[in-house]
């Protein structure tokens, strides 16, 4: 649970550098906004492949960790000050996410918590960002998050299995599984509420906080099948009445519950590459920003419901056949 939290709150403080760097120096330039995801997201892949092989996951986190906290300290920066800020998050992404997947056995709940705390600190980075505050604040976080990694004893830490690419019979169930998370994606970028500002907005971000760490501990409890067939399907009832702010929040709560379960599943079948498994689903998380990024439109409460029953119809007999 130590190294949980650790990482957890390292998660918090990192991303929400990363969004006050981007959104307080490159308010207004798309590319680097696409730059930034696709060095965050994308690349995820091949490092999670290469700390599979060299293990140092601790190391990994720590040096993004300080490559974000190294480009918040630039008065301003241009595209390759947005390529250092993507390496930084996706590195600390990679070595957090593989500490915590090695020491929580299986269980699905340690993931949970170390995801969701990245929900909020994208949306506070952002804010102050936009508010032009200064730096000290969020240098003042990443420093604390550093001490936490360096408090982990790394001999107490299990180390990464021997690197073994996936077997061929995982590969269609994680294609699968992919899909879900360019879907996913998609749908949280792309979702519209007319109720979204204010504390309402806050409360939107809460419920993507709770629901992935909810969606860990419900995997546990009940079933990784049986938690994300309920969660999708309780959510699309909710999307269809997401005009009003209640059901909506709910909505998104129960969506983001599957966020966890997809994440376990892939690394639980991949037990050689977890590394390579993390990094192949943030790149669906970057495929799935694309749309955005290119100008496509908004969806509301019955789009997401689509969305929702899509990705049921994908994610279940993924983690059916991947849980086996």
């Amino acid at each position: 649970m130590q190294v949980t939290m650790a990482y957890a709150f390292a998660h918090f403080a990192v991303d929400l550098g990363c969004a006050f760097a981007m959104f307080s120096a490159c308010s207004g330039n798309p590319t680097a906004f696409l730059l930034y995801n696709f060095f965050a997201f994308a690349m995820q892949m091949p490092l999670g492949l290469l700390a599979d092989a060299v293990g140092q996951n601790r190391r990994f986190a720590l040096l993004g960790t300080l490559l974000v906290g190294g480009v918040c300290c630039l008065p301003s920066f241009r595209l390759p000050g947005a390529v250092a800020l993507g390496l930084g998050n996706g590195l600390f992404h990679i070595g957090g996410g593989l500490d915590v997947l090695n020491c929580s056995g299986d269980r699905a709940a340690p993931l949970g918590v170390f995801v969701s705390p990245g929900a909020w600190g994208v949306w506070l980075g952002t804010v102050l960002g936009k508010g032009h505050v200064p730096v000290w604040p969020v240098l003042a976080l990443l420093l604390l998050a550093c001490a936490g990694m360096l408090l982990i004893r790394p001999g107490r830490l299990p180390e990464n299995a021997p690197l073994a690419l996936p077997e061929g019979r995982v590969l269609p169930w994680a294609a699968l599984l992919f899909l879900v998370v360019v879907l996913r994606s998609y749908g949280g970028m792309a979702a519209a509420f007319p109720w979204k500002n204010g504390l309402w907005a806050f409360a939107a971000v809460s419920a993507v906080v709770l629901g992935k760490t909810l969606g860990g501990f419900c995997a546990d409890c009940f079933g990784l099948f049986r938690s994300a067939a309920v969660s999708l399907g309780l959510c699309t009832v909710l999307f269809c009445f997401s005009g009003h702010a209640i059901p909506g929040v709910l909505a998104l709560l129960l969506f983001n519950m599957t966020m966890p379960m997809t994440l376990f599943a892939l690394a639980r079948a991949m037990p050689g590459a977890k590394g390579f498994s993390f990094g192949l689903l943030t790149f669906a998380l970057f495929l799935g920003y694309l749309p955005t990024w290119l100008g496509a439109g908004t969806i509301g409460g019955f789009g997401m419901a689509a969305v929702a029953v899509l990705s049921a119809v994908l994610l279940l007999p993924g983690i059916r056949k991947l849980s086996r």
